[in-house]
C-alpha cells in the first residue's frame, strides 16, 4: 500500500489531469425530468450523453419526479450553514415551484457539474463561504430551463401556445381550466428540447429569494430526528472501527499487541493502517473497549515534542526580525521613524480546535467491483481519488455519498483525507468482507490535530502630531496552512501564505504607509483552516489597534473609522447601520460599556457592536450584540441572520476561553468539552442582525460573523478598564494584563 503522502501527491496530479466531462441536458430516467449543465462555462445548452445513455441523476442539478418532488443535487455540502436550502430556493424561484416540493441532496463525482466556480471550477469543494456565490447563476439557470420545458410540454399536451401557460407554486394552468402538476408533466418535459437561452427573473419579480417567509426545507427533519447523518448509516453486516492514533504528532506504530483487545466480546479484528491501529468490532462500544485493551509501542523519534510555550517563545524571537514581505505601500518604516509617537503591541493566539458537535466518521463498502464511501465529503473530488488509489480501482468506480454533518468549520476539508483513508484502509485490510464504519470519539477529535494555528502578531503604528495614522508596520508569525497542500502553488507566493495575512494585507483602511511581513513557521502540529481562517486572528488585531488609536488620540472609535472609510461607501453603510441600531453614543446603564469592530471577509462586510456588563471583581458578561451585514443579495434572510448569530456565538466562545495547549513533551492537554470550553448557553448574548439591502451577487455568510466579535468585545472591555487584551483567550489575557 502506498503511504498517504504518496497517494496525496498522485491525487493532486489526477485532480489536474484526469477530469471527466460527461454532461446532460434533459433526459428521462425511467420517469421524470433531470436537468444539468456543465459548471464552466455555465450554459443553458448542453448536449446529451454519447449514445443517448441516461446519466446517473447525480450528474445533474435537479430532478422532477412523477411524485411531484423536485430534488436539487447540490454541488456544496451542508454542514448546518443552510446551503441546501439556499440552493433549493434558487431553483424554486426560477421554476416557480412550491418550496414544500423541494428536496436537496449532496452530489459528487462530476467536476464538470459540481466544480466550485468561486475556485475556478477545477475541483469540487465547500469552503471559504463560497457555496451561494458558486451556485447563484447555474442553479437559477437550471430552474429556468426546467420551467421552460414543463411549459413547453403543457402547451403541447393542451394544444395551446406556451405564453398561455402559467406556472405558480408547482402547478401549471392554461385555457379551459386545464391544470397539471410538475410530476404529471415531468415525463413529457423530458422529451422537450433544452432551451437555447433562458431569461432569469428580475429582482422585482422574486417571490422566494429575499423572502422572510420561507422555512428551511430541512428544519422539520432535523427537529424530529429524521435527518440522516453518517453516524446513522446502517448497512447489512456492517462493522464499526475505532483507531488508536499516536499520542504525539509525528509518532508512528513500532509494534502492537492485540491479545487482550481480541478477548473483548464483540471485537472482530485488529489491523494496522497508515494512521494507527484499527480495532474492528460488532458495535462502537466493543470497539472502544477493545482499543482500551490494546497495547501499542510508539516510535516517537520524529514526533513533535515542543510545548505551546516553547513554540511561542520561538515565535516571539522571530517577531524581532524582518520576515518575508507580504504587502506594502509607501514607506512604513520611514513614517514610523519620523512619527510623533508610536503605539506598539504584540498579540498571541492559541491553537484552536473546530469542536464540531459531530466528530469525524465515515463508512466504506466494496461490492461488485465498486467502492461506496459515506461521509461529510467537504472535498469529494480529492476523497474520491484517494479512495480509488487505496482500493486499486479507477475513480469512476468510487461513489461518494455526501452526508449532512453536525458542523464542520473547516475540519472536514482535509488534504490527507484522514477519516476517509481510515475507513477505506480498514475495510481493505479485512479483504472487503464487510462494510466498515470508522468512528472518532470526542477525545480522538480534540487530540487528533487539525487546529487553527498558533499565531503571533507584532504591530507598530506611527501617529503624526495631529493624531493621524502616519505608518503601519505589521509582522505575523505562524505556521502556514497551505504549504505542502495542493493549494500551495496558487496561494503561497514568495514564501507568503495568503491565509496568514488575509485581513491585514487587504484591509480597507487607507493607510498611505503600510508594510506587512510574515514568518511562516514549521512545526509537527497538524493545522487546518478554521472558521474564517486567517481573519479569525487578523480581524482581532486590526480592529483592536484601530480602537486603540482612536482612544489614544481622543477620537470616537466610530468617527475614526468613518474617516478612514470615507471612500468606501459599502463599509460605511454597514458601520453606520450597526452604530445607529446599537444606539452608539447614547447613555448606557451604570457598569455597561460598548465596543465596535468592522471587518470584511469572503466578500462580506460585517460590523458588530458588543455591549458588556462589568462585574464587581473585574469579570464581564457580553450582554448584547448588534450586527449589520452586507452580503450582497440575501437569498434567505433568516439563514443570513442565523449564520451571523452562530458566528457570533462561535467566535465569542473562542475568544473567551477556548485553547488547545501542548504540554511539555508535546501532548495535548484538552480532551473534551470539560477542558476545551466552547461557549455555554448562559454566556450567549442577545443578538440583533440587520441586513443592508443590496443588489450585488451573493457573497459569503458562513464565516464573516466570526472575526468582528472578538475585537468588539475587547474594545468594550478596554472602554471599561483602559486595558487591552492581547493574549487570547481573554480569560488568560485578563489575568496577564
Amino acid at each position: 500500500m502506498l503511504p498517504v503522502s504518496k497517494r496525496i501527491t498522485q491525487t493532486r496530479t489526477a485532480l489536474r489531469t484526469n477530469r471527466r466531462s460527461f454532461i446532460t441536458g434533459a433526459v428521462a430516467i425511467g420517469a421524470g425530468l433531470t436537468i444539468g449543465f456543465p459548471a464552466s462555462p455555465v450554459s443553458a445548452q448542453a448536449p446529451k450523453p454519447a449514445g443517448g445513455a441516461a446519466p446517473n441523476p447525480f450528474q445533474a442539478y435537479l430532478r422532477i419526479g412523477v411524485d411531484n418532488t423536485v430534488t436539487v443535487f447540490s454541488a456544496h455540502m451542508d454542514m448546518g450553514q443552510g446551503c441546501y436550502h439556499g440552493t433549493a430556493t434558487l431553483v424554486a424561484e426560477e421554476l416557480d415551484a412550491d418550496i414544500a416540493q423541494l428536496r436537496a441532496e449532496g452530489a459528487a463525482g462530476n467536476t464538470a457539474f459540481y466544480g466550485n466556480l468561486a475556485w475556478g471550477g477545477a475541483a469540487q469543494g465547500t469552503g471559504g463561504s463560497t457555496a451561494m456565490a458558486s451556485s447563484w447563476e447555474r442553479y437559477r439557470q437550471a430552474g429556468a430551463a426546467a420551467r421552460a420545458m414543463l411549459v413547453s410540454a403543457a402547451a403541447r399536451a393542451w394544444n395551446v401556445a406556451p405564453d398561455q401557460v402559467r406556472v405558480e407554486r408547482g402547478v401549471l394552468s392554461g385555457p379551459g381550466n386545464r391544470r397539471a402538476t410538475f410530476g404529471e408533466l415531468a415525463d413529457g418535459a423530458a422529451r422537450e428540447p433544452v432551451p437555447q437561452q433562458v431569461t432569469l427573473k428580475q429582482p422585482k419579480d422574486w417571490k422566494l429569494i429575499g423572502s422572510t417567509d420561507v422555512r428551511r426545507i430541512d428544519s422539520a427533519a432535523k427537529a424530529s430526528g429524521r435527518e440522516m447523518f453518517t453516524l446513522d448509516v446502517r448497512l447489512p453486516g456492517m462493522l464499526t472501527a475505532v483507531v488508536a492514533h499516536p499520542p504525539l504528532f509525528g509518532a508512528t506504530v513500532r509494534s502492537f499487541d492485540a491479545t487482550e483487545a481480541r478477548r473483548v466480546r464483540g471485537v472482530v479484528e485488529v489491523v494496522q493502517i497508515s494512521r494507527g491501529v484499527a480495532v474492528v468490532a460488532e458495535n462502537t462500544w466493543a470497539a472502544m473497549r477493545g482499543r482500551d485493551a490494546l497495547k501499542v509501542q510508539w516510535d516517537e523519534s520524529q514526533a513533535e515534542k515542543r510545548s505551546s510555550q516553547d513554540l511561542m517563545t520561538e515565535y516571539r524571537a522571530l517577531a524581532e526580525h524582518p520576515g518575508a514581505v507580504a504587502g506594502q505601500r509607501g514607506d512604513a518604516q520611514a513614517a514610523l521613524a519620523r512619527a510623533a509617537r508610536v503605539i506598539e503591541a504584540t498579540y498571541e493566539f492559541p491553537y484552536l480546535a473546530h469542536a464540531a458537535i459531530e466528530p469525524l466518521d465515515a463508512v466504506a463498502r466494496f461490492s461488485e467491483g465498486a467502492l461506496d464511501v459515506w461521509g461529510g465529503h467537504q472535498m469529494p473530488d480529492l476523497y474520491q481519488m484517494v479512495s480509488a488509489q487505496i482500493a486499486g480501482v479507477t475513480p469512476d468506480k468510487v461513489r461518494m455519498h455526501v452526508m449532512k454533518t453536525g458542523g464542520g468549520f473547516g475540519r472536514r476539508a482535509v488534504m490527507d483525507a484522514d477519516v476517509i483513508v481510515e475507513a477505506v484502509e480498514t475495510a481493505k485490510a479485512l479483504n472487503w468482507r464487510a462494510p466498515v464504519k470508522v468512528v472518532w470519539t470526542r477525545e480522538d477529535d480534540m487530540t487528533g490535530g487539525r487546529y487553527r494555528p498558533l499565531m503571533l502578531h507584532k504591530v507598530r503604528v506611527g501617529l503624526a502630531a495631529d493624531g493621524a495614522i502616519a505608518g503601519w508596520h505589521h509582522r505575523v508569525v505562524g505556521q502556514s496552512i497551505l504549504t505542502g497542500t495542493a493549494f500551495e502553488q496558487a496561494l503561497v507566493k514568495d514564501g507568503v501564505d495568503a491565509t496568514s495575512v488575509e485581513g491585514v494585507n487587504d484591509t480597507e483602511y487607507g493607510f498611505q504607509n503600510f508594510r506587512a511581513e510574515v514568518h511562516n513557521t514549521k512545526t509537527g502540529v497538524p493545522i487546518l483552516w478554521w472558521r474564517s481562517v486567517g481573519h479569525a486572528h487578523t480581524g482581532y488585531v486590526m480592529e483592536t489597534m484601530i480602537d486603540r488609536v482612536a482612544r489614544e488620540t481622543n477620537k470616537d472609535p466610530v468617527a475614526l473609522r468613518r474617516d478612514l472609510l470615507r471612500d468606501k461607501p459599502r463599509h460605511l453603510a454597514v458601520l453606520n447601520m450597526a452604530a445607529e441600531r446599537a444606539g452608539w453614543g447614547s447613555p448606557l446603564p451604570a457598569g455597561r460599556f460598548r465596543g465596535i469592530a468592522l471587518h470584511e471577509s469572503f466578500g462580506t462586510v460585517v460590523a458588530e457592536v458588543a455591549e458588556i456588563a462589568m462585574g464587581e471583581r473585574g469579570q464581564f458578561k457580553v450582554y448584547r450584540v448588534v450586527a449589520a451585514v452586507d452580503c450582497g443579495v440575501a437569498i434567505n434572510p433568516d439563514v443570513v441572520r442565523a449564520q451571523i448569530e452562530g458566528g457570533i456565538g462561535f467566535g465569542l466562545g473562542a475568544i473567551l476561553r477556548e485553547e488547545i495547549v501542548l504540554a511539555a513533551g508535546g501532548r495535548v492537554e484538552q480532551t473534551n468539552y470539560d477542558t476545551y470550553r466552547p461557549l455555554r448557553l448562559e454566556d450567549m448574548p442577545r443578538v440583533e442582525v440587520h441586513i443592508v439591502p443590496s443588489t450585488a451577487s451573493p457573497s459569503g455568510i458562513g464565516e464573516p460573523g466570526v472575526p468582528p466579535i472578538g475585537p468588539a468585545v475587547a474594545n468594550a472591555y478596554a472602554a471599561a478598564t483602559g486595558r487591552w487584551i492581547t493574549t487570547l483567550p481573554m480569560e488568560k489575557g485578563m489575568a496577564a494584563s
